[in-house]
């Protein structure tokens, strides 16, 4: 779709105050698509069209804005139309918009709110933060094991419309304790004097509402669901998880690692209307750390100054010896973190991984030593050519093993992994890399092969 054309057309009519022509213009645009345009069009203009919009079609597009625009937004709003709108939005988008807002603004929202909702609210927030009880939505769809099957799609027909999916119904006893999960299918194809219990097997996958969030994420993907049930302790059905959910979850935890492996931390707001001050602020934490850890290398190499004058031509390899032992770091890294992430492994299976890491890192290591040994003989004869081959086994073997093992250790930490940041292991590999070359030069030049 064409934005900035729709955007040509839409300015005149929104400033020449044409109500019935925008309307018409966005009316059969997807949801998705008038929240793109709701993003790039000026503020002034962004809420007149927003206005526009039926209150169930502006809840839909209000949910798919980020937080600081959706704040935006409600300053901008009455007090009847923002409880007219939050209100309208789904309760799992409702939970996920208090979330994001400051302490004063969710209570003011809260106390905007009818009875039913507010307290629907109140009990969905009050679950931990990252925890799917603040994903999951409260409205499903249950029947009764001993209803019949025409009794439950009658059921099921009148509660659609309050339900985020009717492709799962699930089966609860009169105390609400979750009994099955079954598709919406098998009661269209059963008999409709079938009873309930006939058509259960008993066996289905939930999860409960205190877990971690990307536990969610990883059950729905293993066991390619539709719908995940979330329960108490004592397997109460309290809500459902749905694939939007999850979606949007894998890609917040997705975004998230990759700025933590880039060290630049948690970048919760948009990169397009960022301002340069928040970047750098973001930024310049991690650099200064990272320039104070490199300054250890300076130390270490004014420490071996004696061998590097008996042979300057040492120094034209540094840079190559040490940038592949964190390059190698870094790809073990990144393997390891998504990995973990992804719950490929776990922080019990290093050993095993260790050993097979360690075995690739000395392919590796010879692999790239007799490029390099081949470099050094040609440059310089082969005692360098010696001092570098080894070398590189050596960094390479090191930078791998520090790669693979960092993730794992704040793991056993209960760290995120992600943790162990590109710029951080190299860095690292950097610094280990440098003392490692150093001695081998000093070693080999003094003892020759």
């Amino acid at each position: 779709m064409e934005y900035e054309e729709l955007l040509d057309e839409l300015r005149p009519l929104l400033d020449g105050r044409r109500w019935r022509a925008v309307r018409a213009r966005i009316e059969e645009l997807p949801v998705q698509d008038i929240a793109e345009l709701t993003l790039r069009l000026e503020k002034s203009r962004r809420i007149l069209l927003f206005k526009l919009l039926p209150r169930p079609r502006a809840s839909e597009v209000f949910a798919y804005l980020s937080a600081d625009n959706q704040d935006a937004l409600l300053q901008d709003m009455t007090d009847h139309e923002t409880r007219e709108l939050v209100a309208a939005l789904s309760p799992d988008d409702r939970t996920a918009l208090f979330q994001e807002l400051p302490a004063e603004a969710t209570q003011r929202l809260l106390e905007l709110l009818p009875p039913g909702a507010q307290r629907e609210a109140r009990e969905l927030l009050g679950y931990p933060a990252e925890s799917v009880g603040r994903l999951m939505t409260p409205d499903y769809i249950a029947v009764a094991a001993d209803w019949t099957v025409a009794r439950s799609l009658e059921h099921i027909r009148s509660q659609r419309e309050k339900a985020e999916t009717v492709n799962v119904i699930y089966v609860t006893d009169h105390e609400g304790r979750l009994l099955d999960a079954l598709t919406i299918r098998r009661f269209i194809v059963a008999d409709p004097q079938t009873v309930v219990e006939a058509l259960m097997d008993y066996h289905f996958i939930s999860i409960s509402a205190f877990e971690d969030r990307e536990r969610a994420v990883e059950t729905v993907q293993r066991y390619d669901l539709t719908a995940l049930p979330v329960v108490d302790t004592e397997g109460i059905l309290l809500g459902t998880v749905t694939p939007d959910d999850v979606m949007d979850v894998a890609e917040a935890e997705a975004t998230e690692d990759f700025q933590k492996v880039g060290a630049v931390g948690v970048l919760n707001f948009s990169m397009r209307e960022a301002s340069p001050r928040l970047l750098y602020q973001r930024r310049v934490g991690w650099l200064v750390l990272l320039v104070a850890l490199n300054t250890v290398g300076g130390s270490i190499i004014a420490s071996f100054e004696q061998t590097i004058d008996s042979a300057v031509v040492l120094v034209t390899f540094l840079p190559l010896v040490i940038g592949t032992g964190g390059n190698a770091g870094t790809q073990s890294a990144t393997l390891m973190v998504r990995a973990l992430a992804t719950g490929d492994v776990r922080a019990r299976d290093w050993l095993r991984l260790w050993s097979k890491e360690a075995g690739v890192a000395v392919a590796l290591g010879l692999t790239v030593g007799a490029a390099v040994w081949l470099l050094g003989f040609y440059r310089s004869g082969a005692e360098i050519a010696w001092v570098v081959a080894l070398a590189m086994l050596a960094v390479v073997f090191m930078g791998s093993m520090l790669g693979m093992l960092l993730p794992f250790g704040l793991e056993r930490l209960n760290l995120d992994p992600a943790t162990a940041s590109a710029p951080l292991v190299t860095s690292i590999a950097d610094v280990g890399g440098i003392p490692i070359y150093l001695s081998i030069a000093a070693a080999l030049l003094h003892n020759p092969l």
